[in-house]
């Protein structure tokens, strides 16, 4: 957009983008010595102006536009394109509890090639999710699981609890795990392991088991001792 000034009868023109002045139209200036010196001043104060802001101007355009910065990509799943929560163990060792869920596929089926996975909450930390270290997934918290026809479904050993048979398995639109617990078969909500840490992993005193009876609803609870 152009600028124009007119001055004692001086029209001048100020072009930002070719920063090009021109004097389009001039008339005799009246007035006495000082009056044009005057004016003449002006026009000269308003040309230094006109420079800076197109100087000013020239330099905005050359800045780079601003751009919100990417979003960071969310971290793809293990396996499957979801995940239902099946049950839980705490410790007696501190808050951090770790979480055993159930991998599906985009069907919503148990995924075959990691039906079950597991990770900590650091509830005794700032609550961030971790995944289990080696030792943990050999000799603590990790388990076996192996596809069992008979019970439409798949049977997971736990490394911490080899005594207990878990079934991991669909029941109409749920998915769950089933034990069972004081004769009675349940949904398993809760492992609680009182254990104390030892060279090749955590010994385990013993085990409590919390769930609800799969006929009634009733919360059930048993307490074993491994062997």
């Amino acid at each position: 957009m152009n600028t124009a000034f007119i001055i004692d009868g001086i029209r001048i023109v100020v072009n930002p983008q070719s920063t090009v002045l021109r004097v389009q139209r001039r008339v005799s200036m009246e007035g006495g010595p000082i009056k044009k010196a005057i004016g003449w001043s002006v026009v000269i104060a308003l040309l230094v102006v006109s420079f800076s802001f197109v100087g000013w101007a020239m330099q905005e355009a050359k800045k780079p536009s601003s751009a919100p910065a990417p979003k960071k990509a969310a971290a793809p799943t293990a396996a499957g394109n979801k995940a239902r929560s099946l049950f839980i163990i705490e410790r007696s060792k501190n808050a951090n509890v770790v979480h055993y869920d159930a991998r599906l596929t985009s069907k919503g089926k148990l995924d075959a090639r990691e039906p079950v996975s597991a990770y900590w909450i650091m509830r005794a930390e700032d609550g961030r999710r971790e995944k289990l270290n080696w030792m943990e997934n050999e000799k603590g918290y990790g388990f076996d699981i192996k596809p069992a026809p008979s019970v439409d479904g798949y049977i997971m050993i736990l490394m911490a609890a080899p005594q207990l048979q878990i079934t991991v398995k669909e029941a109409g639109n749920a998915i769950r795990a089933e034990v069972v617990i004081n004769g009675r078969p349940a949904v398993l909500e809760k492992i609680y392991i009182d254990a104390s840490d030892g060279l090749t992993g955590p010994k385990v005193h013993y085990i409590m088991l919390y769930g609800k009876d799969l006929k009634t609803g009733k919360k059930l609870s048993q307490k074993s001792v491994p062997k």
